[in-house]
């Protein structure tokens, strides 16, 4: 059976454009909800999100995650910024106080909190009668010059040197791991929240003595939302210039408003549709919406060129509607398809966080189908140009004629050789320079912030001063002094990892 794809878009076409009044209300009534919805809508970010937990690699991780604790770590190092911690009572009381305020932080699972102060960090000696041993820091410490020095002989017995005590004696970390889900409310932690609340600490215990670095997956998550929040500044930037240009090009308001509003109603719809069906959206993919933003205007612009072109030839609004529909229906959808299952195919890498992206902007680009190729056609049926604007278009459709006249020469034997051979030579290039390409994260901190963000420069002051790494999944000092139990594990029956 042939098919016919003329047939097919004429029967679609006709009830649409028939009842395009009714439609209309039905997509603003849409758009009305859905907007409310988008209101509704959370930031959801997740450290078991971040990670394939389904890797063989992770399997020893999640199966003795119990046992040695998670990675999702919260390091706040207290520094002083002259002497060491051993001259200072006063740098001990702050140490204890930020231990106390990072211990009733919601979410931090307390029984992972350490520092010098918490009962979990002992030290051992050999004595005349076998071993000895007792907390770093002595019950009833009083922070005199006595009690300073027996901190200082029990530091160095612990041999935490590097992992909760800087190397050169200036500062000292606290160590907290966070549980995913709030105990309090039983729902996903809120990340913010904890960032925020560890903000709080450093404001309230960093002063001209003093300076406290915070580090781990919660702040990191805070501070990436706060720089997403800037990333609207650019977003109202990009939208300016694209007015611009499409105002340039359309010479008309009309068309212009239409393509941008048209541009964001996917964005809308997507925003509202995540809450209904229980997505937040990841400070990670927040560009996604902006993403759908750009193919929208792509293709709201083919929709209103064909139908001012077809308006300067003569065509009624309706008319010229009609044909611009049927024109780009079928290889519009066909874009907007390929691109949906460009996004699907990365749901085949199983991070969660990477599927959630896939189908945002699947979802997002699907929707575009219904905004870009029936809600946009239907809206310049009713559209209508005045003189002044038909002229304006009419100059638009010659003002490139030179432009692609020029661009026409390279369909030419001869000058499509010399594009080829040009685009050869950059292609062998290209593959030459690949080789040097480097998988992973090269530089310190994390990626997504800039060097000198706060947060990457705690993470430097934190790796000079302390003997740790932070670009990877490890076990905290604590895990290490744990070994032996693991060990333990296996010979009772566990099952050793591979």
């Amino acid at each position: 059976m042939r098919f016919d794809s003329e047939k097919i878009i004429n029967a679609i076409a006709h009830p649409v454009f028939a009842c395009r009044r009714a439609l209309l209300v039905v997509f603003a009534l849409i758009t009305m909800l859905l907007g409310y919805s988008a209101t509704h809508l959370r930031v959801d970010a997740g450290f078991d999100k971040m990670i394939p937990l389904q890797h063989e690699y992770m399997q020893p991780f999640t199966h003795y995650q119990k046992v040695f604790g998670g990675a999702n770590r919260v390091l706040v190092a207290v520094m002083q910024k002259q002497g060491d911690i051993y001259d200072n009572p006063v740098f001990l009381n702050t140490l204890k106080q930020v231990t106390d305020e990072v211990f009733f932080i919601p979410g931090v699972d307390r029984p992972t909190v350490t520092s010098l102060f918490t009962p979990n960090v002992r030290f051992i000696e050999v004595v005349e009668e076998g071993f000895a041993g007792g907390n770093v820091i002595p019950a009833g410490y009083k922070g005199t010059p006595e009690y300073l020095e027996t901190v200082r002989k029990n530091v160095l017995k612990s041999g935490v040197v590097g992992r909760l005590v800087a190397n050169d004696f200036r500062g000292a970390l606290v160590r907290a791991e966070l549980l995913e889900l709030d105990p309090s409310s039983g729902k996903r932690l809120d990340y913010q929240a904890v960032a925020k609340r560890l903000e709080d600490i450093r404001s309230k215990y960093q002063h001209d003595g003093i300076d406290v670095h915070i580090i781990g997956f919660s702040k990191a998550v805070g501070d990436i939302t706060d720089g997403a929040r800037g990333v609207l500044v650019f977003f109202l930037l990009a939208f300016i210039i694209t007015s611009v240009l499409l105002y340039f090009y359309s010479g008309s308001r009309k068309l212009t408003l239409l393509a941008l509003v048209c541009a964001l109603l996917p964005v809308v719809w997507l925003l509202g549709l995540l809450p209904l069906m229980g997505f937040g959206i990841d400070p990670m993919s927040i560009l996604v919406p902006f993403l759908i933003f750009s193919i929208g205007v792509s293709h709201a612009v083919q929709m209103t060129n064909v139908w001012k072109h077809g308006t300067v030839l003569g065509a009624d609004s309706l008319q010229a509607s009609r044909n611009a529909f049927n024109k780009l229906l079928l290889p519009g959808s066909v874009a907007l398809l390929a691109n949906a299952l460009g996004f699907l195919v990365i749901m085949h890498i199983k991070i969660d966080v990477v599927r959630e992206l896939g189908i945002t902007a699947s979802l997002g680009v699907l929707l575009m189908i219904i905004t870009n190729k029936m809600v946009l056609p239907i809206l310049l049926s009713y559209t209508r140009l005045s003189a002044a604007d038909l002229k304006r278009a009419h100059a638009g459709v010659s003002r490139f004629d030179f432009l692609w006249k020029r661009l026409a020469q390279f369909a030419q034997p001869r000058p499509a050789m010399a594009v080829l051979f040009v685009s050869a030579v950059l292609l062998g290039a290209g593959a030459w320079k690949a080789r040097d390409m480097k998988t992973g994260d090269l530089g310190k901190g994390i990626p997504e912030l800039h060097d000198n963000s706060r947060y990457n420069l705690d993470n430097a002051a934190i790796v000079d001063h302390f003997s740790i790494g932070v670009d990877g999944i490890v076990g905290s000092g604590a895990d290490l002094q744990r070994t032996g139990r693991l060990h333990q594990l296996w010979d009772h029956g566990y099952d050793r990892p591979v």
